[in-house]
């Protein structure tokens, strides 16, 4: 079973972003790589510059590297650039957004978390068009995950395993609005937010977390406790979602689970430790209400 890293979903500096995944090619037990502003399009001219040697880091190290495109092109100018990275030689692009497919369908690729493939007849679809690797949406509960990887063995099936669960993807950005500012004036004020912006409920309640136009779960996915399940339902690849957190250690707990140096239970309170404060779920994997958690 292999570990993945998504993409930064979150607007952090771009000197911090880059330091970041230069650790994860040094030091990070994870197999495959994921990277790209796949959030908004208004922030990848910070990161273009650092693009190269992170990419250059990343493969140097022995990561596959895979480029993700953005989860809802809206802009001409958007359209665009996804048609240039889908026709981008020697990348290895990640879909998250269908606009993709016409440009390139018939070349391997890989299918995001963020394009709906709840069962096995659209599993087979983009396996048709050249998906070689699938990360499943973050809701589906076990069973259909073991349904979809059995109809498409070609394919390497992927689940999301950590992280807070992409949502919802909008138009309008919910963290411009909220500092009285236009989306196209927004004076990029998500960076104030390094782990997203944490809503509660009329009742005071922890309800989801907003990250620019994306809207993200307020509990944190932890499947830690099921990596013998997912294992056995033929998933090929657990995810983890970058959090403001010491990512590297996370993925080193996920790694000694996997390879028996240690309990679930323990590595569970280890992953507390490394992400204090914030509520743990895997209530989707195991078909019961998103943010619950069943024990390790």
């Amino acid at each position: 079973m292999q570990f993945s890293l998504g993409p930064v979903l979150y607007n952090w500096a771009p000197e911090r972003w880059r330091d970041f995944y230069f650790r994860i090619a040094d030091e990070a037990p994870v197999d495959v790589v994921s990277v790209g502003e796949i959030v908004c399009s208004k922030r990848a001219p910070f990161f273009a510059e650092h693009l190269p040697d992170v990419l250059e880091r990343l493969e140097r190290a022995g990561k596959q590297v895979l480029i993700g495109s953005l989860i809802l092109v809206s802009l001409r100018r958007e359209r665009r650039q996804t048609e240039e990275l889908c026709a981008t030689d020697g990348a290895l692009v990640e879909v998250n957004d269908l606009t993709c497919l016409r440009s390139i369908k018939g070349r391997p690729h890989a299918i995001g978390p963020y394009v709906n493939i709840y069962n096995e007849a659209s599993a087979a679809f983009h396996v048709q068009q050249g998906a070689t690797r699938i990360c499943l949406p973050p809701e589906l509960p076990l069973s259909s995950a073991a349904v979809i990887a059995a109809a498409v063995p070609q394919a390497l099936i992927e689940m999301f395993a950590f992280g807070r669960v992409p949502l919802a993807i909008a138009g309008r950005c919910y963290h411009a609005r909220l500092h009285k500012l236009s989306k196209d004036n927004c004076r990029f004020v998500c960076e104030k937010d390094p782990d997203g912006l944490a809503l509660k409920t009329l009742d005071q309640q922890d309800f989801l977390t907003i990250n620019g136009v994306q809207t993200l779960s307020h509990a944190c996915t932890n499947l830690i406790g099921d990596i013998a399940g997912l294992r056995a339902a033929g998933i090929g690849s657990l995810r983890l979602s970058p959090q403001d957190c010491d990512m590297v250690a996370v993925a080193r707990t996920f790694r000694d689970v996997l390879d028996g140096r240690g309990s679930a239970e323990d590595a569970s309170g280890r992953l507390s430790a490394l992400y204090p404060g914030v509520a743990f779920a895997n209530g989707f994997v195991r078909g019961q209400p998103g943010f619950s958690l069943a024990p390790a």
